[in-house]
């Protein structure tokens, strides 16, 4: 919280900054895509919902994975002059730069919440998925963060071109437009649905429009998608147990 507060101090709005810059980014991407480039509804469980809601659920995803894993990326290397006068242990130094993006995802899913009962997209019992998701965002970007915390330490421009590469992924993560438009081209969308992100965006969505029990349902993938995770951490693990008493040299 202290993370969230100092950031925003100087605003006149603080912290509600930090729930208004997703709202305008998602309204910008709403106007331009359906407006301006007409997009359909999207089919999902054999109906068509609209898109403005769709896109809602995946970028509020989307938002927290992006602003989580950058600010994880260089939270140690901002922080060594901190860390080097006490013992702390480093690992959980990408954990507060997560968590005080956590808050702002607990607020915007709330937010959806509200807006999808608004709409007629009322609770339904595919809800008891939704811990398991949040779980599952969570453990994506702190396991890549031991990875992009340990390496923008040692090389300043990972966390730059961490950045660059995270904006072009928000085009290939299915935020935007749905997988489905690659039907005439198979084994390119089996390749997009290895994007760990596709997994829980689409488990986001089958969530709040009550499809299906994702999880289940698309058992392959959710193996899958463990088993990334374990190999992304043990890699972030060896990498940060293996440098971070050298941090200090970095300075």
């Amino acid at each position: 919280m202290y993370d969230v507060k100092s950031k925003n101090q100087n605003n006149y709005l603080g912290t509600v900054w930090e729930i208004l810059t997703p709202l305008i980014s998602i309204l910008i991407y709403w106007f331009v895509f359906s407006t301006l480039r007409k997009r359909e509804p999207i089919e999902m469980g054999g109906e068509e919902v609209p898109f403005f809601f769709w896109l809602f659920v995946g970028f509020i995803l989307w938002t927290f994975f992006f602003q989580g894993t950058v600010q994880a990326s260089k939270s140690i290397y901002t922080r060594l002059k901190l860390l080097s006068k006490m013992n702390f242990p480093l690992s959980l130094i990408p954990n507060i730069a997560i968590f005080s993006k956590f808050y702002t995802h607990i607020i915007m899913l709330g937010i959806v919440f509200i807006v999808f009962q608004l709409a007629g997209y009322y609770i339904n019992i595919y809800y008891l998925q939704l811990p398991y998701f949040i779980f599952g965002t969570y453990a994506l970007v702190f396991s890549f963060s031991l990875i992009t915390s340990t390496l923008s330490t040692l090389v300043r421009d990972v966390h730059m071109l961490l950045s660059s590469l995270l904006r072009m992924g928000l085009y290939l993560s299915g935020v935007l437009w749905p997988l489905s438009l690659l039907s005439d081209f198979p084994l390119l969308m089996q390749l997009m649905r290895l994007n760990p992100l596709v997994y829980l965006i689409e488990g986001y969505r089958s969530v709040f429009f009550g499809t299906e029990w994702y999880l289940v349902t698309h058992w392959e993938l959710t193996l899958y998608f463990w088993s990334l995770i374990f190999v992304i951490l043990a890699i972030g693990s060896i990498l940060h147990v293996k440098f971070r008493r050298n941090f200090i040299d970095y300075l």
